[in-house]
């Protein structure tokens, strides 16, 4: 897997707002990453705000309910002081949010329900439909997806989508309808490399993240001096945000937006090859939701031009993270080491030269599949060359042209 460097900063769009002003006032006195202050304002704030609000795609309704995880170093990276700026702000926000909606700990499906199941489906039920979970080692949550049996997998991805989530248990089912669910994760890039699978790369549960790289922005030796104060008014505007989104109401784009959008949608619908196009499929979605989001904190009925740019800019950073993260992998270790001696081979390389690769122990279908894997991801093209030295042609597999990626 070829190095990627580290994400470069996002545009200042993404600032927009209630949110930016959040990060804005606290950057100077924390040393977090402002992308991991927004990006966990972000996910509470759409949680705070319930299942009223939606933007409608077809028969389908995009809820402010999101999902993230932090990557990035484990005891430098500033994650969980960012972490604590967010509940700060919104324990003032939402009198009793923090202490009925917060929670961590996800082990199974089962328990994750039982947090929001319906009244009379479990005994602790609290009626209170929305949670946050914030998963200071979301490394924890990947071993558990291992597991054999685990039901957490299709039930996170369920509640992404905001369906209703139930266990087909015969003994003890539970279910639960109208469940508003945001999620944080903060995990280090090692541990992600080494706990993602191929199965949760495919069927969805990863790409319902949104990636975002984090580091310790600057050295504070005494800490930061933040004042209540200096909140007040962000505080002000989140609260009369909240309420305005947690309305049963259906936002829609303006005429800019939606001229913004037509452009912007095909290349966000592109998508990448390898683990990077795994991670990130569900661009449009989550772009749309991030758009819902910063609406919702200006108390607007319509996504406006801004609101859509700093969704877009947001996702461009999140992409961008997701490339440091996975690089240029494939997700198939056969194909990345043909991937690593090819990307740099001007002219090409020869069926012979990837047996020698492997010391010809790598059998032929095997070689034949890790080729083909290459070409389907747009990495390697077959073509046909004369051998100037024997005058009989070749077929070798030589680098394929690559498009810029999207938010690039």
């Amino acid at each position: 897997m070829t190095e990627t460097s580290w994400p470069g900063p996002p545009s200042d769009a993404v600032f927009h707002g209630p949110a930016g002003e959040f990060v804005l006032r606290t950057d100077p006195h924390t040393e977090s990453h402002p992308m991991a202050l927004l990006s966990q304002f972000l996910v509470a704030f759409g949680t705070v705000t319930g299942v009223g609000a939606h933007y409608a795609v077809e028969a389908s309704h995009h809820r402010s309910n999101e999902f993230v995880v932090l990557v990035g170093p484990s005891s430098k990276g500033r994650k969980g002081s960012s972490w604590d700026h967010v509940e700060a702000l919104m324990r003032d926000v939402d009198e009793g949010f923090v202490e009925r909606c917060i929670a961590s700990g996800m082990s199974s499906g089962e328990g994750l329900i039982a947090e929001v199941a319906d009244d009379g489906e479990n005994e602790s039920a609290t009626g209170e439909k929305r949670k946050l979970i914030v998963e200071s080692e979301f490394a924890q949550v990947m071993k558990v997806l291992a597991r054999e049996g685990n039901t957490l997998s299709p039930v996170i991805r369920n509640a992404w989508d905001g369906r209703t989530l139930q266990t087909m248990a015969k003994n003890s089912p539970l279910r639960a309808t109208g469940a508003h669910i945001g999620i944080v994760g903060h995990i280090t890039k090692q541990e992600l490399l080494r706990h993602i699978t191929a199965t949760e790369l495919a069927n969805g549960f990863f790409n319902r993240f949104m990636v975002v790289a984090v580091q310790r922005s600057k050295t504070l030796p005494f800490g930061g001096r933040l004042g209540g104060e200096e909140l007040e008014r962000v505080r002000e505007q989140v609260r009369l945000a909240a309420r305005f989104g947690s309305a049963a109401q259906d936002i829609t784009f303006d005429h800019q937006a939606r001229e913004r959008w037509i452009a912007a949608y095909d290349e966000l619908s592109r998508g990448e090859a390898g683990l990077v196009g795994a991670a990130t499929a569900r661009a449009e979605a989550h772009t749309v939701r991030l758009a819902l989001i910063y609406a919702l904190l200006d108390c607007s009925q319509l996504i406006k031009l801004e609101h859509l740019e700093a969704a877009l800019a947001f996702w461009a950073y999140s992409a961008a993270s997701a490339r440091w993260v996975f690089g240029d992998s494939i997700g198939d270790p056969t194909a990345d080491e043909i991937w690593a001696m090819a990307r740099d081979r001007q002219d090409g390389i020869t069926r012979t030269e990837v047996s020698n690769l492997f010391s010809r122990n790598k059998k032929a279908r095997e070689i034949d599949r890790a080729l083909q894997a290459l070409i389907d991801a747009g990495r390697l093209e077959r073509a046909s060359v004369r051998d100037p030295r024997t005058e009989r042609t070749l077929t070798i597999w030589r680098r394929a042209y690559e498009p810029p990626p999207n938010g690039g």
